[in-house]
């Protein structure tokens, strides 16, 4: 009987049964399939429509569904999303298909993915691949994926939408998913013996570490006995029977040994992958070369290799001849004989070659015996080498990327039958948190389960024990630490390691009616491990009495199994009904069982506990008791917990404590209060108790109960006497006491443990009170503690329970009589013997600043108390290393008896983990306040956590959130501006992972597009500008859309000419063209400056081709609109006239792609046009993409093709932007690709290649933007001689020598970029000589060097003889001096480069050159540019400037060249101009402004003076044009308006002398005073001013198709220059842009002090190296500030996600925009008187304040006084103040705080406070304010703490002065008994902190008079004075 009552009482039920049908198998039957497919393709669609067609379709359907069923397979796992929703995910296959679905309680499964493939499915599964990042610190990305294997390749599909395909090299038998990626296994198959020779196996098992990686082989290190052993695991009886992630192990099975094997599996080591491929074949042991091989393990068994021709390695090499090709370079040993053969693998195999060609797949294999001819002829003996064969250099070894390693292996004594392979393995964990490796060997029906741990010091695993459970299957329920196994008779039972727990009964089916007796699991006799020789460690125990006890294993030998299979096949019972089968897809707690009718059932295993206290309360327990007895805890609390009709939710506490203190000994049913917890129940006291009555009807005795318990009481009673205030009667609960007392079970489990328990409960109920939603936990805690306090005369805690529950603990009053002898057999821990810890009484003694004891902690379990115990150390205690090194002194961590050795290197590793991430985020500097707040954040603390937290205690916390909000650091991360509550940062922090297409590209946010009003607007190709931006920097005028006028080259011109009365109509027509012709010179060169105006401000989508404007060169004549054509053939027009037109088209196109945006290689190809006409367009296009940075996604076959074409303006193009995107990056590839367009970079030797003239040009440009700033000293030689290349015989170099030259000098220029002197081994060339010489012309040297040979001979058509052609070589040599001694004031170089200061000198020189002169002149002496007129007439000559003075006066002596003169003059100061553009560039400072204005303003007078004449208009007008392109460098981004009306009177200038160039100028000018929509700006660095000199060379092309000085295509590259410094303020809760103050502060520098301006955003920046902060200014927004002096990065990154700066508005401010002057704000009238606005302040005021719901309806319903609140009106009238104060200030999250404070005083008053919790906080709270710590608490107003205290004082002494008596009652120990006094008593205790009696005693020094009495006394005595 006894047995069965246990069978009884152990047993749980299952939950929530199901029937379970693979969601993916109903999905397949609606799936269009693959033959359904196939038949669409064959028959017609009319026939396929028609009735048989039909009908065929559906049969063939039919046939499908019936095969599939018998080839299904699925797979089941948890996933969860990312708001931590749990769900299962399905992974279903049949046929063809893989269905992925995924569902959860509460959403039905659907389909997530479904995949149909093109032949059978073999296998499909999930795999994570790690794609390395290149970064340092950047953690790797993880790839989620789907495999889908076939029997040739595996499909990948990761969740990010990347889809591989890799070929199989051989036949797979398995897959298996790894931590580091694909395992698969080799299909082995057997070779006929007779035709193949023996040889070394091929591996066996090979891993993919990414789709795209090559497969390698894995390599295996085994542990012999006397050695350790490396080589390829190739040993074909090896089966892979189980991977795990985590810890990475797999698990082998020897087929021929009949053992299973684990390994550990990692990345191979370098060392290793070296030792596998020289290892010999013999692949003897690595330590000692020359043992024996018999001493090889067992494991792998090695053959030596013959070396015969038939191996097919040599087949393959033979075959392959074909197919390798040769590399030289790659070296390999590939067939030295002493290598093995898997060195030879090489990486060039296809696969998926069909079988008659050797492939890849073979080798792998070994199936081809087909031994050729050739091979004896080349491989005649074992020894002989290929080392004359070219081909077989190639062969390079594949290096193994994954080694596994020996851990443990089965021995061999358990089971040496075949066939036991385990057909199941998995890995569970108990209770306690042991592991365990299970695998279950079916043949045996036995689950053999082996303890595993991981060692300390290394991260070995080391496995211990084989426990061997009888079993017929079993499946792990990870969520619950447990594993559920169906044993032979059928019954299912639930263990938790390899502790059996319970049977688990189902509802509803039928389990056997009889069971075996002995169902113990046995253990075998530990043997020897290979690996680890620990012994078993499983206690052996004789059987507990206890009924429903655990039982764990108990070491029996009996014939059980040979009983059970006889009973398995007897028994008719299984026919009968249907019996669980098998399990199959265990997911956190639910199983599914699979029946012998063949259906399942999906149910799920209970929870260990539910209640969040009962859950923490059994942390706690196991945290602190002995494992094995811990684990018997656990177990009996599962089975009480979830026997079959369990308890509710709400019971669940209840039946704990019952459980609990019945292990502990105790009698629950004679203690009142616990006899009673069953019916405490919030609704109703009538409740089923636990055990079922005898009878249905009930009795008399039911009734009694009910009215003796504590419920009834409370209900009848109280309010009763509450009424008549009598004396209350206690609960009728002593009956008992007086028959006898109540005493304990010595013998019970938990007896000796009682106080250790106690006080980690103790230690729980601390952690829960700082919790305000744990209270009511900490209170149904508090009637466990007290009753145990009591029993174990713990006076100390059963006072402080007493203080914190006043009422609630009075009702108790039993105590269990626990004897001496009895204490004596508990382990009393030293911990109890001090105070009782409390952990408010520790914070409060901080606060009055005493000395305070290390606060018991429990490590994991207490872990808010960790933090507010070191947040107090740190910030009120101001210990800056509590929370690293100090730890110790705050904390001390609790251990329990059996963890001391586990507990301490844990502390150690603990305290060095604590002391690395708290170091890590704060830095050293910094106040206490943010130290606070970024340990918070990195330990995981949020803003809801602090809401959780007591308002006292967390007023502290709140202070340093308040003063860091105020002053926040710019760098600290998201999580951290999160708790501060500033949203402005968090978002600003708020890294974006992708450019993505809305959310962040800064201001896309906002944008829609604008609302265009004429429909052919949209072509001009200028729409995409921020309007919201623009219209905040310039909101007085419509600057912007003047610009859109200027620019846009879209709509037909208006061509206006007056028709003569004498002019014929033909005439007219013809001067309408001509007239048309002179405007479209003005119309093509419009591209390059609205380039520069849209610059980066469109984000293209990806399917939709580039929007490109059209050039439009039509035109229309008023009044009758009439059309003109440049086609009509009455006019002359150049031919080609609008091919480079065009490509500045695509250029300005391409430019308006943002460099963040999202351009693929597919898309550039995409955008090709498809017809001839617009390929120059394309061309430009290529050169944006390159110029933003885009082009180097392009593959290099693409650009291959491009260039292939031979089309010049795309090898332009892509050769310009190619090296501009790899910008001094010295990319090998790109330089091949230059050199092939250079001859002089080609070997003398090669063939002449017709590469076009300007091709060259840019490719010669391309090396210099390559090279740039490296000093490379080949490129340079080669540049410099290329500068002077003289032209050749046969007419080749010789037109356009000019554009040659420059580029050649700008490239060595930007190659030397700003070296000067330094320049490293490059002394011997004399490149400053050699330039100068360049420069002034003089005897040519002789060519050095490789191309000598090219210029033996002179040109037959130019004569220029030995000398320099100095027209040719000068400005190339001068810009190149300027560009290699840039900013380097190198005055002796500068002086090179004066203007000659006589007459004579003056002839010789060209007047532009002069011009280069002094511009080069200036850059190099850079420091002493100065913004003012006098400096730039300061670089004109002494001759010049005394006769340009004064040639009206005196006759001018007849040698001086008066135009000479005036021209050179012209120049030099046009010169000066463009140096003081270059040196403020961007900058737009006013001094340089003014003065090169009023340059611009001289220059124009003079084209209409006489003067004109004598300098020529010509010479004037280019001067003109560089000084206005000088003023719009400067202004560049600003769009200053008078810049804007100069380039607006030359836009409308079409006559003259102003042709294609000069309009170029004039709109590069307007271009960059716009660039990039005002956002962008230009910077000086050195690099910048290298691509504004080739932008800007002062040589603009007469003609549109003229490049004979200055390549067009270059004046694109001053996009090279551009930066963003555009700062927009976004206000973060509207996300619009708005204005914002900001003060910028400078660096210090030679010229001018640290200076701060004021400027409002949004503003341009000036260039980040001279600033040294930027703030943003209140009053209306939250300050906030971002150092520059530390470093760049930060501003750099919000410039560059287009300058979006968030900014929070304060509260009752209003926005800049809708307030300019702040008279608006609510805050601004009468801040004086404070008393009269806590009056004028109306509840509907508060919604300009605040935007918060809560706020605004909490001043809805409080704060508005209604018709029935007449008398509370007080209430409202405080509840408004508060609420204005919060506001107001800033601090609505002190509203609570407020409230809470007032309610506390309220209930104290009325004296009716139960609980003293309230009164704590309130005494912290006043502590903190009086403390040293806080001088100003900024967080409680001035006036409402101090009436607060008062009340409270108040009350308290009135209490005293009527209770003294109750006072001394207490201190002399005497019992009380009135409910309120004693509530009152607590509360004044803890009010004015009275240590508890024992303390007091403690503290007693005198022995006259003592400390009772001091109190006594003195408080009477002040009481007395008081009232």
């Amino acid at each position: 009987m006894s047995h069965v009552y246990e069978e009884r009482a152990t047993m749980i039920a299952a939950g929530e049964l199901q029937s379970f049908v693979p969601f993916g198998r109903e999905h397949c039957k609606n799936h269009p399939n693959a033959v359904n497919l196939q038949l669409r393709q064959l028959q017609p669609a009319s026939e396929l429509w028609s009735s048989d067609g039909a009908a065929g379709l559906v049969g063939s359907l039919q046939e499908v569904t019936l095969q599939e069923r018998e080839k299904e397979r699925w797979q089941l796992r948890k996933g969860t999303a990312p708001d931590e929703v749990e769900y299962e995910e399905e992974l279903y296959v049949a046929g063809n298909m893989v269905i992925w679905s995924r569902g959860s309680k509460n959403q039905a499964s659907y389909v997530y993915k479904a995949f149909t493939v093109d032949s059978p499915v073999q296998q499909a599964l999930w795999c994570n691949f790690t794609v390395p990042q290149s970064k340092k610190n950047v953690k790797d990305v993880v790839e989620q994926t789907v495999c889908i294997v076939q029997s040739t390749c595996v499909n990948v599909h990761s969740m990010s939408g990347k889809d591989f395909m890799s070929p199989l090299p051989f036949q797979v038998s398995a897959l298996w998913s790894t931590k580091f990626g694909l395992l698969l296994e080799r299909k082995n198959i057997i070779v006929d013996g007779n035709i193949s020779p023996i040889r070394e196996p091929l591996p066996t098992l090979f891993s993919m570490l990414h789709p795209l990686d090559e497969i390698a082989p894995v390599v295996c290190k085994s542990t012999g006995l006397f050695e350790s052993r490396l080589q390829y695991v190739s040993d074909s009886a090896l089966r892979v029977v189980f991977t795990c992630h985590e810890p990475s192990i797999i698990m082998t099975y020897d087929t021929q040994q009949c053992t299973h094997t684990v390994w550990t599996l990692r990345k191979a080591t370098p060392e290793e992958q070296t030792t596998v491929l020289k290892c010999p074949d013999q692949a003897g042991p690595v330590h000692t070369p020359n043992a024996a091989p018999s001493l090889l393990s067992t494991h792998l068994r090695n053959v030596t290799r013959l070396d015969s021709p038939a191996s097919p390695l040599h087949c393959h090499v033979l075959h392959n001849q074909s197919r390798i090709p040769a590399s030289p370079g790659l070296h390999s040993r590939a067939h030295s004989p002493s290598i093995s053969n898997m060195a030879a693998l090489s990486r060039a195999h296809s696969p998926g070659i069909a079988a008659p060609s050797f492939s890849g797949a073979q080798r792998f294999n070994m199936s081809c015996h087909t031994p050729s001819p050739r091979g004896h002829s080349i491989l005649t003996s074992p020894n002989s080498t290929l080392n004359d064969t070219a081909l077989l250099q190639e062969m390079e070894p594949i290096l193994p990327d994954l080694c596994i390693e020996q851990l443990w292996t089965e021995t061999s004594a358990i089971s040496r039958e075949k066939g036991c392979q385990a057909s199941k393995v998995f890995i569970t964990s108990d209770l306690c948190e042991n592991r365990y490796l299970c695998f279950l060997v079916e043949s045996h029906q036995q689950l053999r389960c082996v303890k595993f741990l991981e060692s300390n010091e290394t991260s070995q695993l080391i496995f211990a024990s084989v426990t061997v459970i009888t079993a017929k299957d079993a499946a792990p329920l990870e969520d619950i630490h447990t594993m559920l196994v169906l044993e032979a008779n059928g019954s299912l039972v639930l263990y938790t390691g390899v502790t059996r727990v319970s049977k688990v009964f189902i509802p509803g089916l039928l389990s056997p009616t009889f069971s075996v007796q002995n169902h113990q699991p046995q253990l075998s006799t530990p043997l020897e491990n290979i690996s680890t020789p620990a012994r078993a460690t499983v206690q052996h125990m004789s059987r507990l009495e206890e009924v429903g006890m655990p039982s764990p294993v108990l070491e029996v030998r009996s014939s059980s199994q040979h009983h059970e299979s006889s009973w398995l096949e007897d028994t008719p019972f299984q026919q009968a009904a249907p019996h669980i089968h098998t399990f199959r897809d265990p997911v956190s707690n639910r199983v599914t069982l699979e029946l012998s009718s063949g259906s399942m059932l999906r149910i799920t295993i209970p929870e260990v506990a539910t209640s969040e206290l009962v859950k923490r309360c059994l942390q706690a327990i196991r945290f602190i008791l002995p494992k094995d007895t811990a684990m018997k805890v656990l177990v009996k609390w599962y089975n009480s917990y979830n026997a079959p009709g369990g308890p509710s939710m709400h019971l669940e506490w209840n039946l704990f404590v019952t459980c609990l203190m019945t292990m502990m000994g105790y009698n629950t049913e004679r203690l009142t209060w616990t006899r009673n917890l069953h019916f405490e129940v919030p609704l109703s006291p009538v409740i089923a108790p636990k055990k079922a009555r005898p009878a249905d009807t009930g009795s008399d005795e039911d009734w009694g109960y009910l009215r003796c318990s504590d419920y009834h009481w409370q209900v009848s009673m109280q309010p009763a006497l509450a009424v008549q205030g009598l004396e209350p009667v206690w609960p009728p609960g002593g009956v008992d006491n007086h028959q006898s007392a109540l005493g304990l079970e010595s013998s019970a489990m938990l007896f000796p443990h009682i106080p250790v328990l106690f006080y980690v409960l103790h230690l729980l109920y601390e952690d829960l009170k700082l919790d305000e939603l744990q209270r009511s936990g900490a209170r149904a805690l508090v009637g466990l503690l007290q009753q145990l306090a009591k029993d174990l005369q713990l006076e100390d805690f059963i006072d402080l329970y007493w203080r914190d529950y006043p009422s609630f603990i009075k009702t108790f009053k039993e105590a269990c009589v626990i004897d001496q002898a009895q204490m004596e057999l508990m382990t009393w821990p030293v911990f109890l013997d001090g105070e009782a810890p409390c952990v408010f009484s520790w914070l409060s003694r901080c606060l009055r600043g005493q000395d305070v004891t290390p606060f018991p902690c429990l490590p994991g379990i207490c872990e808010r108390t960790k933090l507010l115990v070191l947040s107090y150390a740190l910030y009120v205690v101001g210990d800056e290393d509590a929370i690293s090194t100090n730890m110790l002194k705050y904390l001390s961590r609790l251990s329990a008896g059996q963890k001391k050795n586990t507990s301490d290197p844990f502390l150690r590793r603990y305290l060095w983990f604590m002391i690395i991430s708290s170091v890590k985020p704060a830095p050293s500097s910094g106040s206490l306040a943010e130290k606070l707040v970024v340990w918070l954040t990195s330990a995981g603390f949020t803003l809801k956590d602090l809401e959780s937290v007591p308002f006292g205690v967390a007023l502290p916390i709140r202070d340093a959130i308040y003063q860091c909000r105020e002053h926040p650091c710019s760098d600290w991360s998201e999580e951290v501006c999160a708790l501060i509550g500033r949203q402005d940062l968090t978002k600003q922090a708020h890294k974006v992972t992708l450019a993505n297409r809305k959310s962040t590209v800064g201001l896309n946010v906002m944008l829609e597009p604008p609302v265009t009003s004429e429909a052919d607007e949209e072509e001009d190709g200028m729409t995409d500008l921020h309007p919201e931006v623009t219209g905040l920097i310039w909101s007085q005028d419509l600057r912007v859309q003047e610009v859109r006028r200027l620019l846009q080259s879209s709509r037909p011109i208006r061509v206006n000419v007056p028709h003569l009365p004498e002019v014929s109509d033909h005439e007219y027509i013809e001067e309408k063209e001509n007239k048309l012709l002179q405007l479209c010179q003005r119309t093509m060169a419009l591209p390059v400056g609205r380039g520069l105006f849209t610059l980066f401000s469109y984000h293209p989508v990806p399917t939709e081709p580039l929007p490109v404007p059209k050039l439009n060169l039509t035109g229309r004549a008023p009044p009758r609109n009439t059309m003109v054509d440049l086609n009509s053939g009455n006019i002359d027009v150049p031919p080609n006239m609008t091919c480079w037109p065009s490509f500045h088209n695509g250029v300005a196109a391409g430019l308006k792609i943002a460099p963040a945006s999202q351009v693929e290689s597919a898309w550039i190809a995409y955008n090709k046009p498809k017809s001839a006409d617009l390929a120059n367009e394309y061309a430009g296009f290529l050169m944006a993409l390159g110029l933003n940075g885009h082009l180097t996604k392009l593959a290099t076959l693409n650009i291959h093709d491009y260039l292939t074409k031979g089309h010049e303006m795309t090898s332009i193009g892509l050769l310009l932007g190619v090296s501009a995107a790899k910008l001094g990056t010295m990319d090998m590839s790109i330089t091949r690709l230059l050199s092939i367009h250079i001859p002089a970079l080609l070997p003398p030797t090669s063939t002449e290649l017709d590469v076009p003239h300007s091709v060259q040009v840019a490719a010669v440009v391309g090396i210099g933007l390559i090279y740039q700033g490296t000093g490379h000293r080949h490129n340079a030689e080669v540049l410099l001689a290329e500068i002077g290349r003289p032209p050749g015989p046969e007419m080749e170099y010789c037109t356009d020598r000019e554009s040659y030259s420059l580029a050649a000098g700008l490239a060595l220029g930007m190659v030397c970029l700003g070296h000067g002197s330094n320049l490293i081994g490059m002394t011997d060339l004399n490149v400053p000589e050699q330039l100068y010489q360049y420069m002034v012309g003089g005897h040519r040297r002789m060519h050095a060097g490789i191309n000598r040979e090219k210029h033996k001979s002179p040109s037959y058509q130019i004569k220029e003889g030995d000398t320099i052609n100095v027209d040719v070589t000068c400005p190339g040599a001068t810009l190149a001096l300027a560009m290699i001694y840039l900013k380097t004031n190198n005055r002796s170089v500068a002086d090179w480069l004066k203007a000659p200061d006589t007459m004579f000198l003056l002839d010789f020189i060209k007047p532009e050159f002069l011009l280069l002169r002094t511009l080069a002149r200036c850059l190099i002496m850079w420091d002493e540019i100065f913004p003012n007129a006098d400096w730039v007439t300061s670089n004109v000559p002494q001759i010049i400037q005394e006769n340009i003075g004064n040639q009206e006066q005196t006759s001018i002596s007849e040698d001086l060249n008066m135009e000479t003169l005036v021209q050179a003059h012209d120049y030099i100061i046009a010169g000066g101009c463009l140096a003081v553009g270059f040196r403020f560039a961007g900058s737009a400072n006013s001094d340089a402004f003014d003065c090169l204005y009023k340059f611009a303003r001289n220059f124009m007078q003079c084209l209409t003076t006489s003067t004109a004449t004598v300098t020529g208009q010509y010479n004037l007008q280019t001067c003109l044009s560089m000084v206005l392109l000088a003023v719009s460098m400067v202004m560049a981004g600003s769009g200053n308006l008078k810049v804007l009306q100069l380039c607006r009177f030359f836009h409308k200038r079409t006559f003259g002398e102003m042709n294609y160039g000069f309009h170029m100028a004039h709109h590069m000018a307007l271009g960059l005073l716009f660039l990039g929509g005002g956002r962008y700006t230009l910077s000086t660095s050195n690099s910048a001013i290298a691509a504004l000199l080739c932008a800007l060379y002062p040589h603009f092309p007469a003609h549109s198709t003229d490049n004979r000085y200055h390549l067009q295509a270059l004046r694109h590259l001053a996009v090279l220059a551009a930066e963003p410094r555009l700062l927009v303020p976004v206000d973060v809760d509207t996300l619009k842009p708005c204005y914002a103050l900001l003060d910028v502060t400078y660096r210090e520098t030679q010229w001018y002090e640290e200076t701060t301006v004021e400027l409002m955003a949004p503003t341009m920046l000036p260039e980040l190296h001279l600033l040294k902060r930027i703030k943003v200014k209140g009053p209306r927004y939250w300050e906030l500030n971002i150092d520059i002096s530390k470093g760049t990065q930060h501003l750099q990154s919000i410039l560059s996600k287009d300058g979006v700066l968030y900014v929070k508005l304060r509260a009752g401010q209003l926005p800049y925009k809708d307030d300019p002057q702040g008279w608006k704000s609510l805050l601004a009238p009468n801040l004086n008187s404070r008393s009269a606005e806590v009056h004028t302040f109306k509840p509907e005021a508060i919604s300009t304040f605040t935007s918060d719901a809560a706020l605004v309806s909490f001043a809805e319903y409080f704060c508005r006084a209604s018709e029935n609140m007449k008398h509370k009106q007080e209430t409202v009238a405080l509840l408004s103040a508060i609420l204005y104060e919060c506001v107001t200030q800033e601090y609505p999250e002190m509203l609570p705080t407020h409230i809470s404070i007032d309610q506390a005083v309220r209930t104290l008053e009325r004296g009716d406070l139960c609980e003293t919790f309230s009164l704590w906080q309130m005494k912290l709270v006043l502590e903190l304010c009086e403390s040293r710590v806080l001088t100003d608490c900024l967080l409680l107003s001035s006036e409402f703490l101090p009436v607060m205290k008062s009340s409270a004082d108040r009350a308290l002494d009135r209490w005293l002065c009527d209770n003294s008596h109750v006072l001394q009652a207490y201190l002399r120990r005497q019992s009380m008994n009135n409910d309120t006094d004693v509530s009152m008593l607590a509360c004044f205790l803890v009010y004015h902190s009275i240590p508890s009696l024992k303390n007091m005693v403690a503290s007693d020094l005198e022995g006259t008079i003592t400390l009772k009495q001091k109190l006594t006394t003195g408080l009477l005595r002040k009481r007395g004075s008081s009232c």
